[in-house]
């Protein structure tokens, strides 16, 4: 059943360049206020998502080993699993890159991260075995020593290979490493700190990879070597702990499962003893030193808005995060909310204030920050955040990596796809509120907040081409009624539907009969929830 049609008069490009998946196609998107040719200036929600999607395909790359093939996006594993949230709707060749690295686990059980060139400059900053050279192939991978995200992100990217594909031969193949490279962070002397229980890192500003007062063509560790803690680094361990035991559970490792989760409710009750400050994650906890000022628990940084959707905050937790960058927002300016780190070192190795990570203005934060709002009932606000950033992307002509939060300029530093994707996937799990509990959409969580804007019909898609895996979203707003379609290959569709401002639900219909529902609140917003047991169903909810 059809609830929607294409507006006759929205502006759009000739060649439907707006489709694919995810989009999203309304009848309200303001490019249909035609003020050039130019599409990018003309940019409705839909071809914003469409410049988005070309964004991250910029960063796509071919690596070759061994004859064969290797598809990456960017050779940075880091930067390849972060775009993944964008590029697994559309890319056929997902999983190739991820499964390279994860094969070349080192026995110790770390990942290597860089594929590079042998005689790139990386391959000096670290020693043997931090770095592996293939002669046969003149190429090298890389571990920058001082960096401890890696290990949770290659979980991260392997659950997200597996929902995508539904391979569960290869998942259970690698499961084994995706477990030996948490065990090796949460164990070896120079990532794991004993007495806090926790994750350590050299000093350096949230996750990324340079010291103070260290060269920076040296990533080594010493014994001298200013340590710390960087709650974005046990958020991100955590999160993969519960990722490690839902995927025992998938397969039958009920005492494996729990283990994981015994270990992740041990991590999270430290982290939350020694980093929450009441207000966010201090930046950083200093083991062996003094810092650079005293400041380190008055500073925002941008792993707090990966903590938004990693599973360890509370309601209350949450809303205290958004809380702070909102406040950082109305006192400093629009940029200022979404930097890096604030406020930033008075210099930090060769990087000033506001330069680059060290108080540059960064979308793939405020995308994760979207996400977030939708999350913990600043609905309204995730959805301005995307509104702002599709002004920008018109204005710049380009999302880039990092701005200067006084003067707007771009910073450049690193791969624009990194934010693109985090904003596309705000988006998709944000605004349109489809997350894939399971693998292949079997079983869908659904949430939509399309009755954020003025539009009364939306049509969105999504899905995993690799699967021919498609999901469709219909909505339709009629006066006091509300109108979902689904079509989607879901067994199971947990709803979450958020309702208009200061209304209630009167009644919830599905496929024309009434149903019982429950109603929940966060903060002021009000959702219906109920469960549907098919992937096909109308469902139309009145209000009051």
């Amino acid at each position: 059943m059809s609830i929607t049609k294409m507006p006759a008069d929205r502006y759009g490009d000739y060649n439907l360049g707006e489709f694919g998946t995810p989009c999203l196609i309304s009848n309200n998107d303001d490019g249909k206020k035609l003020i050039s040719n130019d599409p990018v200036i003309n940019d409705s929600f839909a071809v914003f998502m469409m410049h988005l999607r070309r964004i991250i395909a910029r960063d796509r790359r071919s690596i070759y080993i061994g004859g064969k093939r290797l598809t990456a996006n960017i050779n940075w594993l880091r930067d390849h699993i972060h775009e993944m949230k964008g590029f697994k709707h559309w890319e056929y060749d997902i999983k190739s890159y991820l499964d390279f690295m994860i094969k070349n686990q080192h026995e110790s059980g770390f990942f290597y991260e860089i594929t590079c060139i042998g005689d790139n400059f990386h391959t000096k900053t670290v020693d043997p075995p931090l770095v592996k050279f293939l002669p046969e192939e003149n190429l090298a991978l890389v571990k920058i020593e001082l960096e401890a995200d890696i290990e949770y992100l290659v979980v991260d990217g392997a659950v997200m290979v597996y929902q995508a594909t539904g391979d569960e031969q290869w998942i259970k193949s690698v499961l084994p490493n995706l477990e030996k490279g948490i065990d090796y962070i949460t164990s070896d002397p120079k990532r794991w700190d004993e007495a806090h229980g926790l994750v350590k890192r050299p000093f350096t500003i949230d996750t990324w990879d340079f010291l103070p007062n260290q060269a920076g063509g040296d990533r080594r560790i010493y014994d001298d070597t200013p340590m710390s803690i960087m709650h974005g680094d046990n958020t991100g361990v955590y999160k993969a702990m519960t990722q490690l035991a839902w995927l025992n559970d998938h397969f039958g490792n009920r005492e494996k499962a729990n283990e994981w989760r015994s270990r992740a409710a041990k991590l999270l009750e430290n982290l939350n003893k020694y980093c929450w400050n009441g207000n966010f994650y201090t930046h950083q906890l200093h083991l062996n030193h003094d810092g650079l000022d005293d400041k380190e628990d008055k500073r925002l940084s941008l792993s707090n808005t990966y903590a938004l959707t990693r599973g360890t905050l509370t309601n209350e937790q949450g809303a205290a995060v958004i809380e702070s960058y909102l406040k950082q927002g109305r006192e400093l300016g629009v940029l200022y909310e979404w930097c890096a780190i604030y406020p930033p070192y008075e210099t930090f190795n060769m990087h000033k204030a506001g330069t680059y990570i060290n108080g540059g203005s960064a979308p793939f934060l405020a995308g994760e920050l979207a996400k977030g709002a939708f999350r913990y009932g600043y609905e309204k606000y995730g959805y301005e955040i995307l509104k702002r950033l599709q002004a920008m992307h018109r204005k710049y002509r380009e999302l880039g990596f990092l701005y200067n939060p006084e003067t707007g300029a771009d910073l450049s530093g690193g791969p624009n796809g990194w934010g693109a994707a985090a904003v596309l996937d705000a988006i998709d799990n944000g605004f349109a509120g489809i997350e894939d509990a399971d693998v292949l959409m079997n079983k869908i969580n659904l949430s939509p907040r399309f009755v954020l804007d003025d539009a009364t019909e939306k049509r969105y898609y999504t899905g995993y081409d690799v699967s021919d895996v498609l999901v469709e979203l219909e909505y339709k707003k009629q006066g006091n009624k509300i109108i979902y379609a689904l079509t989607s290959p879901a067994k199971e569709v947990n709803c979450h539907i958020l309702l208009p401002e200061n209304t209630s639900p009167a009644s919830v219909n599905l496929d024309g009969e009434q149903i019982e529902y429950k109603v929940s609140k966060i903060r002021n917003s009000t959702y219906v929830d109920f469960k549907v047991q098919k992937g096909k169903f109308v469902f139309e909810i009145e209000v009051c």
